[in-house]
């Protein structure tokens, strides 16, 4: 009776020995496989969406801001000198990060081209309102101007400016606040398809404040 009982449990441990290794063979495959689903996508909503950098090779950021600050970009905004630009690059907005600056200027303010470029975008988005995304010269860079009150008059997709030229004005559609008109300024290196809406975010703040 002894020895039925005693292979009566070695039977059952080796069982329940099968079965935890059936089930850790069966989950640990499904947890690897769990695909978190992305953010809604922010390129129809305030800028250009963010990537991981790995579509194009990425050099080292200070690199990217200092061949930036070569090209001497202007302040976007008429009358706004260097020492009052405010870095909110880093700032939480929700649940993200602003990956922008903001340059307060009154209602109407003209907004310029920072370099010479391409309009390659005319949007209208619920957070950004009244957008601009200019590419550089190279289609490397893209720049995003957001909250305008409107557009100069005649700017049109597709269309060449220059440092300098006025593109719009500054105003405070989509998300922001009446009482504080603004531009909010972005920078994205894009990525191979030079897609408008995609790109790696770089902060504007040390690229125009220069040395």
């Amino acid at each position: 009776m002894r020895r039925i009982s005693i292979v009566f449990l070695s039977f059952a441990l080796g069982a329940l020995a099968d079965a935890g290794l059936t089930w850790r063979l069966h989950d640990t495959p499904a947890r690897a496989a769990r695909v978190v689903a992305p953010a809604a996508d922010p390129g129809v909503e305030h800028g250009p969406v963010a990537t991981s950098g790995t579509d194009i090779p990425a050099p080292a950021k200070s690199a990217v801001v200092e061949s930036l600050e070569e090209r001497d970009l202007e302040i976007p905004v008429e009358g706004v000198e260097k020492d009052e630009l405010y870095d909110s690059y880093s700032d939480a907005r929700g649940e993200r990060t602003h990956e922008a600056i903001d340059i307060m200027a009154p209602r109407g303010t003209p907004v310029h081209a920072v370099e010479d470029g391409t309009i390659t975008k005319l949007f209208t988005s619920k957070a950004g309102g009244l957008t601009i995304y200019q590419f550089d010269p190279s289609e490397t860079y893209c720049y995003y101007y957001a909250h305008l009150d409107s557009y100069a008059e005649t700017l049109r997709d597709g269309m060449p400016v220059k440092r300098g030229d006025v593109i719009g004005y500054v105003g405070s559609t989509g998300n922001a606040a009446a009482d504080a008109p603004h531009l909010h300024f972005a920078i994205t290196r894009l990525t191979a398809e030079r897609q408008w809406w995609k790109g790696e975010p770089l902060n504007p703040y040390p690229v125009l404040k220069g040395n």
